[in-house]
């Protein structure tokens, strides 16, 4: 397309000088007209009568032709313009398709996502890099980027071999970081949280997009991983209750979702990760302060959340494969090496999502929770079928919450108060082919952090 545009700017500059001379010559050899002398022998110049109606129609000559050349020039501009408009703006980083992927043509401007992968030194990267570019639908709309800290050289290997398919960048500054004596040794939890800011700031700033996907490198994504994240770009862009959107389910165990029911998303108040698109205005709100550590929690805490919420999948369209970590497995043995990856491709772009707006979704979703009969756990665990309906567990505090959700095989932690997957204090999950509900009481007024 850049071809095409450099070659009608040539081809208009060249039309416009060889009019200018062809008019040039036009003029130098104008025969003499019906205002000359007779004597053809005689100069113009040798009759001084002549000489101010001859310079006057070759004024008026020149000015008709400078007329048709600004026409022409008018058109010429004209059309460039249009095929400018025509012509969608390339992002800054547009790396060439995998091996074996086609690149389509493109509808009129579309959303360019790019999708940020931090690295380190895994070179299981690979697993993550392989199913990315297998279902990405198009290497313009969704550039690759890999932004890889620790200069770990096997990881980098790996990472080039992709050739064009990604683009890689280095985090610069590879030495430790300075904390607190303390904090010896969360020494990684530091520069994770250095090297996400440099490559958001890479995303951001440098690249200047307006919105991204971050994935680390342990991640395995779904068939509809991209699908998913394009539907739901429009609702984050419009509706400022939302902050981010994730492909996780922190209770995305095999048995605690209804597969067959993929397609369900929700509304959560804890920051899941795993997997997140962001836009640009949350990065200018969140880079001037941006933690030294643990970045994660503190995302979750009231002062950066304001309120506000994610949308999460009824069955996570990431799972993690990364037992080896700064946090040494934490968690991984007992929940996140069992959380189900969506498997079908789930048509979302098709789809009306405007309920997951925060005026439709809330009261829904209330209704639906707080309509549902309270059960106890006993009764619970003794029933088992999807025809005998959504039910409630009550919790009325901390100890009450982690007992439960520990019987239930949900994570039981909170951060700044908030349960894993929870909104307005619910977290909706199966259990025995039942959709349950572990709820507050309806009069709850808000996150109590110290429940932390």
């Amino acid at each position: 397309m850049l071809m095409k545009k450099t070659n009608l700017a040539l081809g208009g500059a060249a039309l416009f000088l060889t009019w200018n001379l062809l008019l040039l010559l036009f003029l130098w050899s104008r025969p003499a007209s019906q205002n000359l002398p007779e004597n053809p022998q005689k100069p113009l110049e040798g009759d001084p009568k002549l000489l101010p109606a001859q310079l006057l129609q070759l004024a008026q000559d020149a000015e008709s032709q400078l007329r048709l050349q600004r026409d022409l020039l008018l058109q010429i501009q004209k059309l460039h313009r249009l095929r400018r408009q025509k012509t969608p703006k390339p992002p800054q980083i547009s790396p060439s398709p995998a091996a074996g992927e086609e690149e389509e043509e493109e509808e009129e401007d579309p959303a360019v996502i790019p999708v940020l992968v931090l690295a380190c030194d895994r070179s299981s990267v690979r697993r993550c890099l392989d199913k990315i570019l297998r279902y990405r639908p198009s290497a313009r709309r969704f550039p690759v980027i890999v932004s890889q800290d620790c200069g770990h050289a096997e990881t980098a290997a790996v990472i080039a071999s992709y050739g064009r398919a990604v683009a890689h960048i280095h985090q610069p500054d590879l030495s430790d970081v300075a904390v607190p004596p303390e904090h010896r040794k969360f020494q990684g939890y530091y520069r994770i949280s250095r090297h996400y800011r440099w490559a958001l700031g890479q995303v951001f700033r440098t690249f200047r997009y307006r919105a991204a996907i971050v994935v680390e490198d342990d991640l395995e994504v779904a068939p509809d991983f991209f699908e998913y994240f394009q539907a739901v770009l429009p609702i984050l862009r419009r509706d400022p209750s939302l902050w981010c959107a994730s492909a996780w389910n922190d209770n995305g165990k095999e048995g605690l979702v209804d597969a067959g029911k993929a397609e369900l998303l929700y509304r959560t108040d804890f920051f899941p990760g795993l997997g997140w698109l962001l836009l640009a205005e949350l990065w200018d709100e969140l880079e001037p302060k941006w933690p030294a550590a643990f970045w994660d929690d503190w995302m979750r805490q009231p002062e950066q959340r304001r309120g506000r919420s994610c949308v999460r999948p009824e069955v996570s369209r990431t799972m993690t494969f990364g037992r080896k970590g700064v946090s040494h497995g934490q968690f991984f043995d007992q929940y996140l090496k069992f959380i189900k990856l969506n498997d079908r491709f789930v048509p979302f772009t098709q789809m009306d999502l405007s309920y997951l707006k925060k005026e439709r979704y809330e009261p829904l979703f209330l209704q639906q929770v707080y309509s549902a009969p309270e059960i106890k756990l006993e009764e619970l665990q003794k029933e088992t079928g999807k025809d005998l309906g959504a039910v409630r567990l009550q919790y009325r505090g901390r100890d009450s919450f982690k007992a439960l959700a520990k019987a239930l095989g949900l994570m039981d932690d909170l951060k700044s108060g908030v349960p894993r997957a929870g909104y307005r204090g619910v977290v909706s999950f199966v259990c025995r082919g039942r959709r349950v509900f572990l709820a507050p009481p309806s009069d709850w007024t808000g996150y109590d952090p110290s429940w932390s």
